[in-house]
């Protein structure tokens, strides 16, 4: 199940097509694998702050395309994350 996070009241849910671009992202190398942390803007036009994964941290660049890849949390909540295509 996809858990709200932001704890706010003023959120809804919407399907999108789980496509999108890197907006902005900051990589923390102190981390292994490194943690990537970016703001993805949807093609629906919403852009989040989330997560990139499987992928080399040194290729990422601005304005590339990403696809959603939801990963379960141990309170098994579904946390989307993003994978470059």
């Amino acid at each position: 199940s996809i858990c709200p996070i932001c704890y706010s009241t003023d959120t809804e849910l919407k399907e999108t097509s789980g496509l999108g671009q890197i907006y902005s992202f900051s990589v923390t190398r102190q981390a292994d694998p490194p943690h990537i942390i970016a703001y993805v803007t949807l093609n629906e036009g919403v852009t989040m702050l989330t997560n990139i994964v499987d992928c080399d941290a040194g290729t990422l660049r601005i304005g590339q395309r990403v696809r959603v890849h939801f990963v379960e949390a141990e309170d098994g909540c579904a946390i989307p994350m993003f994978s470059p295509l």
